[in-house]
């Protein structure tokens, strides 16, 4: 951090009323984004600290949050903000997040993804806010090829050609994935969640990291909270959970399984392009240690009838995460920042 981030941080906290409050480290992310827990006697509050130019704007952050507190969700309350400085100081929701809440009581998982399933169906009944970006099924492609400009760049020592490779999964999304838009969050899972039991109803679950909202297709966020690349999610509660938001669109299993499966290809192709980007530019190779997990999604979405034709071409584009794989790609990361 340099001084001058340093100084104005400070004079944002000042006139916030913070600036004599304890300051403690509280998380960073993928992102460049750092996060302050501040303590003023019994108060509490978080710092959002998100650099201008660095790849988020906190404008987007404040347009969602006004969002889905309007529809009676749980995102932060804004205490203060200078959107130009990227400061936010924000409601503290807590510690409670679902990773360590179904950690502690593991017979909370079924409930409580039950609940956030239940969250998305009522967030994508609401009209969205505008502007929110909407890109093209070919565009939601041509993002995928992070797995080849960067996973299998660093795997095999060249970039495969794509071409295939991406008209492929655009046809796939525009046959099972390119239906009317709802309002996606993108990172929704167990991280990104908390469980607040003093709270009524849906808002009960708070939200967090929610900037990069968009529009987009129902599975999308279903994936993100099923499919975790953090955590196994049981199967069981995989498996009702599809069954729940399948029944809430008014839908069967049957019918919704095929836009599951192409935006869970879809995703872990997203995700293992991304690990390892941050492995190789960022210098953050412990993403490289969720790697095979999101293999392995990706594996059981291909296995869907309708993605055989994609299949076959990862098979042949992508090499498994062997450990041998991994060794490799975590040699070629770069400096840590």
């Amino acid at each position: 951090m340099t001084r001058n981030r340093e100084a104005a941080k400070t004079l944002f906290l000042r006139q916030a009323g913070w600036d004599a409050a304890v300051r403690r480290h509280l998380a960073g992310d993928a992102s460049a984004r750092r996060y302050e827990r501040l303590e003023r006697g019994a108060d509490r509050a978080v710092l959002m600290d998100s650099p201008p130019g660095a790849g988020d704007d906190v404008q987007d952050f404040l347009r969602i949050d006004a969002h889905l507190t309007a529809i009676g969700l749980s995102a932060p309350k804004i205490l203060a903000a200078e959107p130009a400085q990227g400061f936010l100081l924000l409601e503290d929701l807590g510690d409670n997040l679902y990773t360590a809440a179904v950690t502690k009581d593991p017979a909370q998982e079924a409930p409580l993804y039950a609940e956030a399933v239940e969250v998305l169906l009522h967030l994508q009944r609401a009209a969205p806010p505008a502007p929110v970006p909407d890109l093209s099924a070919e565009d939601w492609a041509r993002s995928a090829g992070f797995v080849l400009d960067f996973y299998a760049r660093a795997a095999t020592g060249a970039v495969p050609d794509g071409d295939d490779f991406h008209a492929a999964l655009t046809t796939l999304l525009q046959t099972h994935a390119d239906g009317p838009r709802i309002l996606i969050l993108r990172d929704y899972h167990a991280g990104n969640l908390l469980w607040l039991p003093d709270r009524r109803g849906l808002a009960r679950v708070g939200l967090l990291d929610f900037q990069q909202a968009q529009m987009g297709q129902p599975a999308y966020d279903l994936v993100s909270l099923l499919q975790d690349a953090r955590r196994d999610v049981a199967p069981e509660v995989e498996t009702e959970g599809v069954a729940r938001m399948a029944r809430g669109l008014g839908l069967t299993v049957a019918d919704l399984s095929p836009a599951y499966a192409t935006l869970g290809a879809l995703r872990a192709l997203r995700i293992l392009g991304i690990f390892a980007r941050l492995c190789l530019v960022d210098g953050k190779p412990g993403y490289l240690d969720f790697v095979p997990r999101v293999w392995g999604q990706l594996q059981r979405n291909l296995s869907h009838p309708a993605l055989h034709g994609l299949r076959d071409l990862c098979g042949g584009l992508l090499p498994p995460p062997t450990p041998e794989t991994l060794t490799r790609i975590r040699a070629q990361c770069a400096p840590s920042r």
